[in-house]
């Protein structure tokens, strides 16, 4: 798909992510990885005694898991090069437990032509938990692209 095609879908949503699981290797994967080893992420015993019962997901965690759920998501614009420009915003609004399923949904709120050959996009992302009745994560992600 060409980046002047996705002009016309703005304001659309554009797909949705196959589900995730997010078991417990995983989140210790990511706390090692980060070195955030806090309990309610790591030690399921000691998390059985928060208000969570259990051990979650580390937000970021989350946050980082978009890349893949774009992947299986939408279909990619034919360009030389896109690079990941940052978030508008991120909210982490349910915590994500361990063992849950999350995918993602997206929304093509902008695709603008920065400067000849670069294009600047926004996705609106809403992460839910498979059965849950209240997103995990809403974030706002911006991408260049570069024909």
């Amino acid at each position: 798909m060409q980046l002047q095609d996705m002009v016309a879908k703005v304001g659309q949503d554009i797909g949705t992510s196959d589900w995730i699981l997010v078991d417990q290797a995983r989140i210790d994967a990511f706390a090692d990885t980060t070195e955030d080893h806090q309990f309610i992420h790591v030690n399921p015993e000691m998390a059985k005694a928060t208000p969570f019962g259990g051990t979650i997901a580390h937000g970021f965690l989350t946050l980082s898991l978009l890349s893949k759920m774009m992947e299986t998501a939408i279909e990619k614009p034919q360009v030389t090069m896109s690079v990941n420009y940052g978030f508008n915003k991120v909210r982490f609004l349910t915590p994500v437990k361990s063992g849950q399923r999350i995918r993602g949904h997206f929304k093509l709120t902008e695709l603008v032509e920065k400067r000849p050959g670069q294009w600047q996009q926004t996705v609106e992302v809403t992460v839910e938990i498979e059965g849950g009745d209240k997103p995990c994560l809403l974030a706002e992600w911006i991408f260049q692209h570069f024909a």
